[in-house]
């Protein structure tokens, strides 16, 4: 199918013109972007999936894109926007970022032929997903917007928040995927649906910065949540298996029962013949 690779492609197209955005000092239109290119990400799989146009191909350049755009993209964004102050510790800092954010793909491509993972698994990630992570990383450049003065201790506060970011990319922290949201929606909910992604894109255009900073806020909020939300399926998981593993009688081999013999002659049952 041409269209779920094509909005895969724009959606390259908006990660690509972020760096050009950054090198020229333009960080709004760049972070534009970034958020541009995350919108399109969750679009195109949905696409495919409704054209049933899923195959091989498009999975691997969704994958090579989702690095350009949420990993490589938002590590020179903000490299060029402050890091580079630190020199060769802001130069690892983005590299870091990148490098967590190409393993967490490899990782997501790996894990989705998992036969022996459970099906409730699906409701989460494992780790913070790319997209999510280019978007909260970024979040010293919204608080920057927002009138936060820059300083030599917001650009070290940048590094430190760059890397741990990097580390929830690849962390085993289970994350609400979000999957199951809006793949049906009931009919006289559609009106209420629309209106409300009408009045979050409206917000998002007029008031961006304030909007991605409580929204990132909120993410890494409800990331405990997550976690423990994980835990309570695993339990169920495990009383269920262990009540199912009860509930079935032990057999005993017909050899073994051969073998079981009286200890002495009392025992020894009274012949019938």
């Amino acid at each position: 199918m041409l269209a779920p690779n094509f909005v895969t492609l724009v959606a390259l197209c908006a990660g690509l013109t972020a760096i050009r955005m950054a090198f020229e000092d333009r960080y709004g239109l760049a972070l534009a972007a970034i958020v541009f290119a995350a919108i399109l990400d969750g679009i195109d799989g949905r696409l495919a999936r409704l054209l049933k146009g899923t195959s091989r191909f498009g999975a691997e350049l969704d994958s090579l894109s989702d690095f350009v755009n949420f990993g490589v993209a938002p590590a020179l964004i903000l490299y060029f926007w402050g890091l580079h102050d630190l020199k060769s510790g802001g130069w690892i800092a983005a590299m870091a970022f990148a490098i967590c954010a190409g393993l967490r793909l490899a990782r997501f491509n790996v894990m989705t032929d998992d036969p022996d993972r459970p099906a409730w698994a699906a409701n989460f990630f494992v780790g913070v997903p790319a997209p999510a992570g280019a978007i909260i990383v970024l979040l010293p450049i919204y608080a920057a917007f927002l009138g936060l003065p820059r300083s030599q201790f917001l650009t070290w506060v940048t590094l430190v928040y760059t890397l741990v970011i990097a580390w929830l990319l690849v962390s085993r922290l289970p994350v609400f995927s979000g999957k199951r949201i809006g793949t049906r929606v009931l009919p006289e909910m559609v009106g209420p649906v629309v209106m409300v992604l009408v009045l979050s894109v409206a917000l998002l255009i007029a008031y961006p910065w304030i909007l991605l900073t409580i929204g990132t806020l909120a993410y890494l909020a409800s990331l405990p949540f997550g976690w423990l939300s994980y835990r309570n399926y695993e339990r169920r998981a495990r009383h269920a298996k262990g009540e199912a593993a009860s509930a079935v009688p032990p057999r005993q081999s017909p050899s073994a029962a051969a073998t079981v013999r009286p200890a002495n002659d009392e025992q020894r049952p009274v012949r019938l013949n």
